[in-house]
């Protein structure tokens, strides 16, 4: 097959779960013998353009920066990506058997739709987020965020095979209209922890946060809930990794509470670091209200450490914890909410580390982006295999 991924972004000029994830699918599909072309923006110096085997990387825009100072995605590159997109497809369509689009920025989903018309060509959609109307509002302004979500909507119908991250993406693309096939993605999960889970618990209870500080993670609610647990565990420390445009809420929280020596705040660490972080750690506090899937927790339980999240409308998260067996879901993020979680975690020890591991070994096949990067060739050579025999049939070959 020839097949063409669409996202303004590539692995490792931009760094994210879903740029990894698009290099591991191109990967994939050039190892099982299939043509790749990758369509994004241009994130490179003119000349160094990027050599990634086997794959055929065009830049349909220019660079730049793609998010304002409050982290969230700006209009205008998203635009610029999408009208290179629609130019090189109405070109080039015919050079494709297969277009596979990422849902962020999501008006390239109905614009690559509408390129394709009479084409023949399949077309699949990764769907990381649904986003509610009121997120979209409070995200853009009453305005453009009504707009957003409208495209939205438009997008989930257009979408003929779609691939929500989780069930909980799944259950919003068909509130939202989606009439095409939909098949969930069984994981994310990178293969990079070859070391055994670490199954005795830290001397001293301590805990981790890794990810962004934007207002969705609610990174700046854990210092108060470290203090609040500090009553029942007076030796409790913390340490908050990642970086973002709520770093300064979180460092004078830190400094309101008098926490100064009990809670770190590095910034972006190495690999190495993170994995070190994470064995150290009684669990990983991660109080996101938001989360499309949440690799970090499967990241932590890999290496024995549970997760404490908080259940909501927005986070499929939380259906990766169960409770009792790697992780514990409370309902709110307050901070005496948090703490109780993080003193019963505490109080499991070694007992729900070993579950934790075993939760992770059990599925961590079934969820890796190898077996998701299968299933999704799997129907494309489906769908493939249909649409010839339908050709053939037509012409009576």
């Amino acid at each position: 097959m020839r097949v063409c991924i669409v996202y303004d972004c590539l692995f490792p000029w931009t760094k994210g779960g879903a740029e990894r994830w698009y290099r591991v699918l191109a990967d994939e599909l050039v190892r099982t013998g299939h043509e790749v072309t990758y369509l994004t923006r241009q994130q490179w110096p003119d000349d160094a353009p990027p050599q990634v085997p086997g794959v055929r990387v065009i830049a349909v825009s220019r660079g730049g920066e793609l998010y304002d100072d409050g982290g969230s995605r700006l209009i205008g590159p998203a635009l610029v990506f999408t009208r290179g997109v629609v130019c090189h497809l109405v070109k080039h369509r015919g050079d494709y058997d297969i277009v596979h689009v990422c849902q962020v920025p999501v008006m390239t989903v109905p614009a690559v739709r509408l390129a394709l018309l009479g084409s023949g060509v399949g077309m699949g959609v990764d769907w990381l987020e649904v986003w509610s109307w009121e997120y979209w509002r409070q995200y853009l302004g009453p305005l453009k965020g009504t707009v957003a979500a409208t495209v939205q909507k438009v997008a989930a119908v257009m979408s003929p095979l779609a691939f929500p991250i989780s069930e909980l993406t799944a259950r919003k693309l068909r509130a939202l209209g989606l009439r095409g096939q939909v098949h969930v993605m069984p994981g994310l999960v990178y293969e990079t922890v070859d070391t055994p889970p670490t199954l005795e618990p830290p001397e001293h209870p301590h805990v981790v946060y890794v990810g962004r500080h934007i207002p969705d993670k609610r990174v700046a609610a854990i210092p108060a809930a470290v203090a609040a647990a500090r009553g029942a565990l007076p030796g409790l420390t913390a340490t908050i990794l990642g970086d973002g445009p709520s770093r300064d809420d979180v460092l004078a929280e830190v400094r309101r509470l008098g926490l100064d020596d009990a809670v770190a705040v590095p910034g972006f660490v190495s690999q190495d670091e993170m994995d070190s972080a994470l064995r150290r750690s009684t669990c990983l506090l991660f109080p996101s209200s938001r989360e499309g899937y949440g690799l970090v927790v499967v990241e932590a339980a890999a290496r024995g450490t549970p997760t404490v999240v908080v259940a909501g409308a927005d986070n499929s998260a939380a259906e990766l914890v169960v409770n009792g067996v790697n992780g514990v879901v409370v309902e709110s993020a307050l901070p005496e909410v948090l703490a109780g979680a993080v003193v019963r975690v505490h109080e499991s020890e070694a007992a729900l580390r070993a579950t934790t591991a075993q939760w992770f070994a059990d599925g961590a096949d079934r969820r890796s982006v190898r077996s998701t990067a299968r299933m999704i060739l799997g129907h494309y050579e489906i769908q493939t295999r249909q649409r010839g025999g339908a050709r053939h049939g037509a012409t009576g070959t």
